[in-house]
């Protein structure tokens, strides 16, 4: 599990001896998921670069304040509430962003996505919280800012896979997969993520041996998941999930031939095709996804990991599955966002559509 820089923790109070303060340090690393861990050290790297450069344009001290200025809070919105494309070259906000790519941190001088400017400063404004200070972006001005750029800079949000991988796709990837050990385990990773609800690339790759379940199997088909937490849950309120048919099926044959009684349940498999002690990661989830759509003939980019999870809604739709029923298993909290999976199939079908003919 990654540490959390000292950034992310709260002012210790002054009488708390070093031990309690590392109590303390390690009750937050505990407590905080693992993606938004990630996520902090991401942010926090990118503002501290950023207002490191900008720092040398107007005066200001080059390292973090806490709390931070409300004029360099403001700054900050508006250097990332235009695209930088127009911008001429002696543009500080622009020469800023020059250097944030040189360095990686920055892809384009377009103007990023309002999702992105959001999450950073709600990661800018977590480390405030975390030292029992308020955040400069309360600031009405900075408010009123923040909504106007958020307009401003507007755009239709991109999907996060292009294409669903709905059952006839799946069909495709699957028929990829060979009798060896990279095949199998490729096909119950499949199966997996996609029959048990579309699964998250962070939660499939999370499961441990100890989260499977297969009392049920010999005698009913079934496998019960226990998840320890998801991006909707948290830990102890994950619901279990259930797997039947051929999804149990490969699941089991993959458990079996790579003789897995405990420790992670997707494990990297070595050269000579055993088996190996290390989880699979999130990127080794795209990177299979990415080859079994490449092998059955899907062009680069046709779908991504989330494709499974996008897939799967969207077949339990085409298939006429209640929303209800299908969110049990995708563990949505929020109706309205599982609804559009819905919707998009109910236009497709709307005999209103097929008028002209």
């Amino acid at each position: 599990m990654p540490l959390a820089p000292k950034t992310h923790l709260p002012n210790s109070p002054p009488a708390l001896s070093a031990h309690d303060r590392d109590a303390l340090h390690d009750l937050y690393v505990r407590g905080t998921p693992q993606n938004t861990l990630r996520a902090y050290e991401r942010d926090l790297t990118y503002i501290t670069a950023w207002k490191a450069l900008r720092a040398d344009q107007v005066g200001s001290k080059p390292v973090l304040c806490w709390p931070e200025q409300e004029d360099i809070a403001l700054m900050f919105i508006l250097d990332h509430t235009r695209d930088l494309n127009k911008a001429p070259n002696d543009d500080p906000a622009r020469q800023v962003a020059e250097a944030l790519i040189e360095r990686e941190l920055r892809k384009t001088l377009a103007c990023p996505a309002p999702s992105t400017l959001d999450r950073r400063i709600a990661s800018w404004r977590a480390f405030h919280r975390m030292k029992n200070l308020e955040s400069p972006f309360a600031a009405p001005l900075i408010k009123q800012a923040r909504a106007k750029g958020r307009k401003a800079a507007a755009r239709a949000p991109a999907p996060k896979s292009a294409h669903p991988i709905t059952r006839e796709v799946l069909e495709a990837l699957l028929a990829t997969c060979d009798a060896s050990l990279r095949g199998v385990r490729d096909r119950a990773l499949l199966m997996l993520g996609w029959a048990s609800g579309g699964r998250r690339r962070s939660e499939i790759t999370r499961l441990m041996r100890e989260d499977v379940s297969l009392k049920e199997f010999q005698c009913k088909g079934l496998i019960w998941i226990q998840m320890v937490e998801s991006k909707t849950t948290s830990k102890g309120e994950t619901p279990r999930l259930v797997l039947k048919g051929r999804g149990a099926q490969a699941l089991y044959h993959w458990i079996e031939v790579a003789g897995i009684t405990e420790g992670g349940l997707f494990r990297a498999i070595s050269k000579s095709g055993r088996a190996l002690p290390r989880n699979l990661s999130p990127d080794a989830v795209y990177q299979i996804v990415r080859k079994r759509l490449a092998l059955a003939g899907y062009p680069d980019g046709f779908a991504s990991p989330h494709g499974l999870r996008s897939g799967f809604l969207t077949q339990a739709a085409l298939d006429g599955a209640p929303i209800q029923a299908a969110m049990r298993l995708s563990l949505h909290r929020s109706m309205a966002q599982a609804q559009k999976y819905y919707d998009d199939v109910d236009v497709a079908e709307n005999p209103a559509a097929d008028l002209l003919g």
